[in-house]
């Protein structure tokens, strides 16, 4: 479950209005009290002014009295306030006319439509303390409020349509975004949703561009045109952002089941907030009726005679304890979607206890499971190589001791086994005997002693034969982006601190596969997996230079580029590289069946290459 502590009030009223009368008792009784410390100063003054024309309130820490606005939203839910809205605008692009009141823990005590005036001191809230990446968000604690009228009208809401939000993400600053002196709300999306902060605002019958998931997150685009991937995603082809991305929450606690391509049937329609887990949102009230847009998984064309077929798939911390329908969910998707490969590399199989910190390396059971569960849905009766890893050295969910591990057709390929499969030693390409080049170890590993690895997965390499030609495969799992600063947040560009591991591990297997090229240059090479980073990381371009591999993803248009939508940015993550003796023949597709829907066994798409060795 995610949590955020927030602040609760000082004083908050049960009736959230106090007589003259009942206020002077309060100030005759606290004067026999204790003496407290001096009040801050009290200034009556408008929302705008609060707000302030930068990212945070150059009231801050200040107290305020008779702040007027309409109540436009209200929030049961922890943390209980309520939003409110000037019904006049000071008519300044840089300063919103709304702000939150914080009435936690007490519900608050207004409606919707209520005119009301404010005593409170303002309060910039960051969700993660002072020291969290997010944006904070202006508050107005420990109020007083008078209801003046009840049953207004609402302001309008701001309609956002397909050309109302910049298409430049950040400011153009480095570092810490909320030092700005004044926003410019045409220039970049974070300045355009700063300046509406708490507003109202309504986008036209929007399309979502995730898939829903049990925290009842939301993520529309009111880019509907630009910005896309060819079904219908947010696309990231950049480290910018894409600007029409949104995140939505129900307060009313609706969690609607979505698909990508699906359509809200009328208008979203809100207050602008912040959330830690999709930067700038929209707090609507209540959602309306969802039209599926019919998204289908995608199945991989077949292979012709003489092609190859090497596929790569993240299960997703597959364990022996998971349910029979995502064995079965993952078989289907290998023999339907992808085709029956001829050899898999799979990421994410944790040993024979799962999660279990309890020693256990081994994962027979978690293989068994999986290959028959392949066959009994129509597949081959597929083979497996994989090597152990030392207890938890190589991340991932702590005693899961997640791993590679190649499946493989023994009906169509052979697996060269040669020396005793270990997680310590290095294997290498060599001559044999006959002149051919060949692994030293098969399977083995990538220079598994290289600081590069450090709590990481090692690469598995593996020698396979198909029509008598040799051809090696390199199944990857690369170092995570934990640790990196929210692209969503207040630093910008943000730190990608993980990267640095990423780009060392690419250069290590850089190294590798030129050595391998240099025994051989016409040498047949497979390196496929999770890779955790995009096309134009520099890790990808360590791996790509100097002609080692090309990064097949990269050849697919634009707009076919993902493999993965994480908070609503639809990326690649997941890649397969060949060597140039295959590029020519290369036959390449990601296969979309889990990552745009809400039934996903998985949170990465598989992907598959065909050549001719």
């Amino acid at each position: 479950m995610r949590t955020v502590a927030w602040l609760v009030p000082a004083v908050v009223t049960t009736a959230l209005a106090l007589t003259a009368s009942t206020a002077t008792a309060l100030a005759l009784t606290a004067s026999t009290a204790t003496a407290a410390p001096p009040a801050p100063t009290t200034t009556t003054t408008t929302i705008a002014a609060i707000q302030g024309p930068g990212f945070t309130s150059p009231l801050a820490g200040r107290a305020v009295s008779g702040v007027e606005g309409v109540v436009t939203a209200v929030r049961t839910s922890s943390p209980r306030g309520f939003w409110i809205q000037s019904r006049t605008p000071d008519r300044d692009d840089a300063t919103s006319d709304a702000a939150f009141v914080v009435t936690n823990p007490t519900a608050p005590a207004v409606a919707v439509g209520d005119e009301v005036a404010v005593d409170g001191t303002v309060t910039e809230f960051r969700s993660g303390g002072a020291s969290s990446t997010n944006l904070s968000v202006t508050e107005i604690t420990s109020p007083t409020v008078t209801t003046k009228s009840r049953r207004n009208a609402l302001p309008a809401p701001l309609v956002i349509g397909p050309t109302t939000v910049p298409d430049r993400f950040a400011p153009p600053t480095t570092g810490d975004v909320e030092t700005i002196g004044r926003v410019q709300a045409r220039r970049s999306a974070q300045e355009f949703w700063e300046a509406h902060e708490g507003m109202r605002v309504e986008i036209p019958a929007p399309r979502v561009i995730a898939p829903s998931n049990t925290y009842g997150d939301v993520y529309i685009t009111s880019k509907p045109f630009t910005q896309n991937t060819y079904r219908g995603d947010a696309l990231l082809s950049s480290y910018d952002l894409p600007t029409g991305r949104l995140h939505v929450t129900a307060l009313d606690g609706a969690k609607p089941t979505l698909t990508v391509g699906d359509r809200f049937a009328g208008p979203v329609t809100g207050v602008v907030d912040w959330s830690s887990f999709g930067g700038f949102t929209v707090d609507a009230p209540s959602l309306p009726r969802v039209v599926p847009g019919g998204l289908a998984r995608t199945v991989a064309g077949g292979a012709a005679p003489g092609e190859l077929s090497v596929a790569t798939y993240n299960v997703e911390n597959l364990a022996p304890g998971d349910s029979d329908a995502k064995y079965a969910a993952l078989s289907a998707g290998v023999v339907r979607n992808l085709g029956r490969p001829d050899i898999v590399a799979v990421e994410e199989v944790q040993d024979n206890s799962g999660a279990a910190d309890d020693g256990t390396t081994a994962a027979d059971r978690t293989i068994r499971r999986l290959t028959d569960a392949i066959a009994a849905a129509g597949g081959p009766r597929y083979a497996s190589r994989s090597i152990d890893p030392a207890n938890d050295a190589d991340g991932g969910q702590p005693g899961g001791n997640i791993r590679t591990v190649f499946l493989f057709d023994p009906t169509r390929v052979s697996f060269v086994d040669r020396g005793i499969a270990s997680s310590t030693t290095a294997t290498t390409v060599v001559r044999g005997p006959s002149g051919r080049v060949q692994l030293s170890q098969s399977p083995g590993r990538i220079a598994p002693a290289d600081p590069a690895w450090t709590n990481s997965r090692k690469p598995l390499v593996g020698e396979f034969t198909f029509r008598g030609r040799t051809v090696f495969v390199i199944g990857n799992h690369f170092a995570s982006k934990g640790g990196d600063q929210s692209a969503d947040g207040r630093f910008q560009p943000p730190a990608r601190s993980s990267e640095t591991q990423r780009d060392a591990q690419a250069q290590v297997e850089n190294d590798w596969v030129r050595a391998t090229l240099a025994v051989d240059p016409r040498a047949a090479i497979v390196s496929a997996g999770d890779f955790n980073d995009f096309p134009f990381s520099p890790a990808l371009r360590t791996l790509t230079s100097a002609g080692a591999l090309t990064d097949l993803i990269t050849t697919l248009p634009r707009d076919r580029q993902y493999t993965y939508v994480y908070s609503g940015v639809s990326q690649v993550l997941d890649h397969i590289l060949v060597s140039r003796a295959l590029r020519p023949s290369a036959r390449y597709e990601v296969v979309h069946l889990n990552s745009e829907f809400p039934d996903q066994v998985s949170d990465h798409d598989p992907q598959v290459v065909r050549v001719r060795p």
